[in-house]
């Protein structure tokens, strides 16, 4: 059965090492904390030299992975085997191979953490080699963090330091640095050297650390949109425009076309008898956002919703050069923000 990163973190902070480690999956940021933790922690410093061997996956078959971790460790009490690359091991999809591989979960030795580190995969489910993996290994499968759980991801991450964030400062920094968690983990860790104290963070903190405008970003530009407001959504545009490699137009329409998607949602679940109370559940966002959601399903019917989709998807494809004529992208951007609100 997969554990979950968190428990495999705490147990390796307890000093509770297991012979084998499996850690897949298509989210790095976990797998790259876990298999950072035991290099720099399973062994004393001064015993790395002879006892912790680092193998990539590229160069070697199972059977040299096997011979290290039959090793026994020099005048220490362990020794660590980590394969990065695990992935790319050779003759990992040869059933010889796999077989071998078994032999050792079956009776692994004792005094070796062997680490295997398979990003961005999974192993098929059914083969035999998947079942003794999660039958007899720490095995953490490390999935990406849905954007509907984003936000409540960020609130937990910086419980887990010590701190806490406002809501909205959560959700500004889901949405102007999206699920890619190595990148928004190191913004809020340069942030945080910042603070010795416990600290509530809010949209300032973020403005002034992370260099996200907090008048002039993705979430204010949303709500713009949401509430009707003309003079904002346009003067944030403009800003985007003056910025446009921090500010991409492609996550850009993908954040129009999920907010819209909410809006349909919600037009859904009003013939559907469900109330404001019962929304933020069905649309996966906080409770204090539901009520911005229903004022912008107000100002915009289904029919003009469906329009907003075609807009979106005539803008995609403008901006990769379809039917786009002498069409900048700055006009192309101005052009489906203005059929938007009017």
């Amino acid at each position: 059965m997969p554990q979950s990163p968190q428990a495999v973190l705490k147990d390796l902070k307890e000093k509770k090492f297991a012979p084998i480690y499996f850690l897949s999956g298509e989210e790095p940021f976990f797998i790259d904390m876990i298999s950072d933790y035991i290099e720099k922690n399973a062994i004393a410093e001064h015993e790395r030299s002879f006892n912790q061997i680092v193998l990539y996956g590229k160069d070697v078959t199972v059977g040299a992975v096997l011979n290290n971790a039959r090793k026994f460790p020099m005048m220490a009490e362990r020794q660590v085997v980590i394969v990065k690359e695990a992935q790319s091991i050779l003759d990992l999809g040869k059933e010889e191979a796999q077989l071998l591989l078994i032999s050792y979960l079956v009776n692994p030795l004792p005094s070796t953490i062997l680490v295997f580190v398979y990003k961005y995969k999974k192993l098929d489910g059914r083969t035999a080699l998947s079942k003794e993996l999660e039958k007899r290994t720490v095995h953490v499968k490390s999935d990406k963090v849905s954007d509907y759980k984003l936000t409540q991801w960020i609130e937990e991450y910086f419980r887990g330091l010590g701190h806490s964030i406002d809501p909205r400062a959560a959700q500004l920094l889901n949405d102007s640095i999206g699920n890619n968690l190595e990148v928004l983990t190191n913004e809020v860790d340069k942030m945080l050297i910042n603070f010795k104290e416990p600290t509530k963070f809010t949209n300032d903190h973020i403005s002034k650390f992370v260099g996200i405008n907090k008048d002039y970003n993705n979430f204010e530009f949303m709500k713009a949109l949401g509430f009707k407001d003309v003079i904002k959504a346009n003067k944030i545009i403009a800003y985007f425009i003056q910025n446009p490699k921090a500010h991409p137009v492609i996550p850009l329409f993908s954040l129009m076309y999920s907010y819209f998607a909410k809006i349909t949602i919600i037009h859904q679940s009003r013939k559907k008898g469900i109330n404001d109370m019962q929304l933020a559940g069905v649309l996966g966002v906080p409770p204090f956002f539901v009520k911005e959601y229903v004022t912008a399903a107000r100002n915009y019917n289904l029919g003009k919703v469906i329009d907003i989709f075609h807009y979106l998807k005539e803008a995609d494809l403008r901006y990769k050069g379809v039917d786009s004529g002498s069409m900048t992208h700055a006009e192309n951007l101005r052009e489906l923000v203005y059929k938007i609100l009017h």
